[in-house]
């Protein structure tokens, strides 16, 4: 009999930490999930998922941990015996990083070595493989000095969140070539989804423009509208992170649309799918400014789509109008306009709907 996969996911509560979930499960896998101790529940993004661990069908359970607890990392290591680890844990807020920069640090660079050494010495105790997958992020590319950006393009972060995401994937190559873990970076662009946390720039606009559209707010306050991403669609993004560790040997890769927009673009093209002019709207306000602005991020991921077989699936605007959509069927909304308009390749209505059954209202 063929043996199940075991897979354990750090930020499985988060954007990507959900969809990946979801591929997971779709693929057969029995899915561990380490989640912070809260006096509330945070687990919104996955309750379609989670089924009763009593229950003889459950194939996703849950463990409190913590990258900043070694200790508790290594035991949960022990208990699910993993085949494959995604560390999508971190505090990934660009702008935050500069208000806490230590906690960043301590979860972002640190909470990454704190789980290699924990799989490294399991490895080495069991002689069991764990594949490990590390989230990277284009923001380590900080300061533009190449066009597009590709997996040899020298990095300068421009954040403390940045200069953290470095580190850990400098300490994941260096565990790969030091011990010979099977240890792959993803180096992922900007991923947005109807999941993405309400203070991104992206869920923030198109959140506070279903509130405008519902006569709940008239404003949104917005920093740096020049900033240009490589923006694509958090669902296909997981699959890419999926996809490198099937592969024969660890490697690191670029996930990107290999496509620019400004923040203006985005405005434009969520405003103007509901007949608004978002110049009517949007207010400048200078705390959204960072200390270090990072201005044009673009991915070369040639390597990703020759090599695992990768395609984003979304377009910009077709992203931009999923966003918009789920969120305002989140408050009642409907106004869906049909397959025309660029949502999906496929199924658009349904996944609509899917996604806005998931948005945070």
């Amino acid at each position: 009999m063929t043996q199940v996969k075991r897979a354990l996911l750090t930020g499985i509560t988060g954007q990507d930490g959900s969809y990946l979930a979801e591929l997971l499960l779709e693929q057969g896998y029995e899915v561990h999930g380490i989640i912070r101790r809260t006096s509330t529940f945070n687990t919104d993004r996955i309750d379609h998922i989670y089924v009763d661990p009593h229950s003889d069908d459950a194939r996703l359970f849950l463990h409190y941990g913590d990258l900043t607890d070694g200790t508790m990392l290594r035991r949960i290591l022990e208990e699910v015996k993993p085949h494959e680890v995604f560390n999508l844990g971190a505090q990934s807020h660009v702008r935050v990083s500069f208000d806490s920069p230590e906690y960043t640090v301590d979860t972002v660079a640190m909470g990454t070595l704190r789980l290699l050494e924990a799989i490294r010495d399991y490895q080495q105790r069991t002689g069991d493989e764990v594949r490990f997958y590390q989230a990277g992020s284009s923001e380590m590319f900080g300061k533009v000095q190449h066009i597009p950006q590709k997996e040899d393009t020298p990095f300068y972060p421009r954040s403390p969140y940045a200069c953290a995401k470095v580190f850990a994937h400098w300490q994941t190559i260096n565990y790969r070539e030091s011990y010979d873990l099977f240890a792959c970076n993803g180096i992922l662009f900007n991923h947005e989804s109807p999941r993405r946390g309400e203070t991104f720039v992206t869920r923030k606009i198109t959140r506070a423009l279903a509130r405008i559209v519902a006569k709940r707010q008239d404003k949104i306050y917005m920093g740096n509208l020049d900033a240009k991403r490589d923006w694509g669609y958090a669902k296909d993004y997981v699959r890419a992170m999926w996809l490198m560790l099937q592969q024969d040997q660890p490697d690191d890769y670029v996930v990107s649309t290999g496509e620019t927009h400004s923040v203006r673009d985005f405005l434009d093209i969520a405003f103007g799918h509901v007949n608004l002019d978002w110049q009517d709207h949007v207010e400048f306000d200078p705390r959204y400014l960072r200390p270090t602005e990072v201005d044009l991020l673009i991915g070369d991921s040639s390597k990703a789509r020759k090599t695992l077989g990768w395609e984003p699936s979304v377009t910009f605007e077709g992203l931009v109008k999923l966003m918009v959509e789920a969120d305002l069927q989140a408050l009642g909304i409907n106004h869906t306009t049909g397959n025309g308009d660029g949502l999906l390749a496929s199924g658009d209505k349904a996944t609509v709907r899917r996604e806005a059954q998931q948005a945070i209202s």
